[in-house]
Formats: structure tokens, C-alpha cells, sequence
């Protein structure tokens, strides 16, 4: 079974709260609680803007050009600030730790992931998923990402299983379940927030708890 990283194994959304608090704690002071709403609100509407692309200096560039710091990070630092503090928001939970165990007692687990080489290393050490799965694929390092289905045929080829003996889990309909199902894995479609499917896409099945993935192996 292959799964994706960010906001399937992870909650993305949690380490962005997160990072937002640091950001808070370094470059702000006596912020009133319903400003620290709206710029939490404003940060997450910066960040998803930019989800996908590794440089993410124009993130914290737009927020602080729309909430002026105390002290503003310097441009040509932002991006090492934000490489070496948002890994470490990042937690695992238990539960999933859990139900991937029991999934990997009958199969062979594996990540595939979009990012870069630094950042989802990183998070993948600090939540020690490293010791849990038996590959991990990261797109900058094999010079591919999803949708590309090269990178799930590049899976495929070091676990030696065929694509009709694979399932992918993932979040994103046009990444993860498009990208898996054009290298003739089944995908199933994880949308714990019930997002309604607006595309031609059709998931092999679709899940909004993880342990619901546990079906597939009883």
C-alpha cells in the first residue's frame, strides 16, 4: 500500500497553527486575540495559496506586508526560517501509526510525497515515520511528482509488486488519485472533510477515517 505524506499520514493544517505561533512568538508582540484570529486566518489563506511550491518566502513576504511585524524576517532568510522551524510542527498520531502497523503486517507500506528533499526528510525523521515504511519517495529527489505517474512506476519497480496488487491512499483528487490511477493503481481518495468531488476523476473508493483502510486487509 502507498500513501501520501502531507494532510494523509500528517495533519498539514495542524503545522501550519503551529508554525503561525512561532512566527507569532519571534516577530509580533501584544497581539489583541481577535487580530491573532484574523491573522491565522489570513496566514492559512497565504500558505494554501502556496502549497505545492518550495519557495515559500512569499508567504510570510504577503503577511507581513498585510500585519507589519515588530521585527521582520529578512527576505533572503525566510525561506532557511521557515525550512528548519515548520518540520518540527509536525506531529504523528498515534492511530495512524497504529493502523499503518497492522496494514504492513499483510503488505508492503511505502510514501510517495511532493516537495522538496530538505523539508519532507525532515518531517518524515521528526515524526519517525522513516523506521514505519519500507520506501519513501520524495519528488525532488527522483526528479518527478505527482500526477506524474512515473513516480508511482518508480514505486512499483522497487517494491516488485505489480500495479493491480497496489492500492494508493492520498488527499488530493488531481495529484494523487488522477496521478495513481493513470499507472493503473487503485486509488483511494482520504477526504475526512467530505470535500465534494467537482471533477471527472472517480476514485476506487473513498475514506474520511483512516481506519476505515483496514477493511481492505480483513
Amino acid at each position: 500500500m502507498l500513501f501520501d505524506l502531507d494532510d494523509t499520514l500528517l495533519n498539514r493544517g495542524k503545522a501550519v497553527d503551529k508554525m503561525f505561533l512561532i512566527i507569532l512568538e519571534k516577530c509580533y508582540e501584544d497581539v489583541k486575540y481577535s487580530l491573532k484570529n484574523e491573522m491565522l486566518r489570513k496566514f492559512k489563506e497565504y500558505d494554501n495559496s502556496c502549497y505545492g511550491t518550495s519557495d515559500k518566502t512569499i508567504v510570510l513576504e504577503s503577511f507581513f506586508d498585510e500585519f507589519p511585524p515588530k521585527y521582520r524576517l529578512p527576505r533572503n532568510y525566510i525561506q532557511d526560517f521557515w525550512n528548519n522551524n515548520f518540520p518540527h510542527c509536525f506531529s504523528i498520531n498515534q492511530d495512524t501509526i497504529n493502523i499503518v502497523n497492522t496494514i504492513k503486517m499483510h503488505v508492503k507500506v511505502a510514501i510517495i510525497t511532493n516537495g522538496s528533499i530538505q523539508r519532507q526528510k525532515a518531517k518524515i525523521i521528526n515524526t519517525n515515520l522513516n523506521s514505519f515504511f519500507d520506501i519513501i519517495i520524495i519528488s525532488e529527489e527522483v526528479g518527478f511528482s505527482k500526477p506524474d505517474k512515473r513516480i508511482f512506476e518508480l514505486a512499483l519497480n522497487k517494491l516488485n509488486v505489480q500495479p493491480e496488487e497496489v492500492l494508493f491512499v492520498g488527499d488530493d483528487i488531481e495529484k494523487d488519485i488522477d496521478g495513481c490511477q493513470n499507472a493503473d493503481i487503485k486509488g483511494i481518495w482520504f477526504n475526512p472533510n467530505m470535500i465534494k468531488n467537482n471533477t471527472e476523476i472517480k476514485p476506487f473508493a473513498e475514506i474520511n477515517s483512516f481506519d476505515k483502510l483496514l477493511s481492505y486487509f480483513t
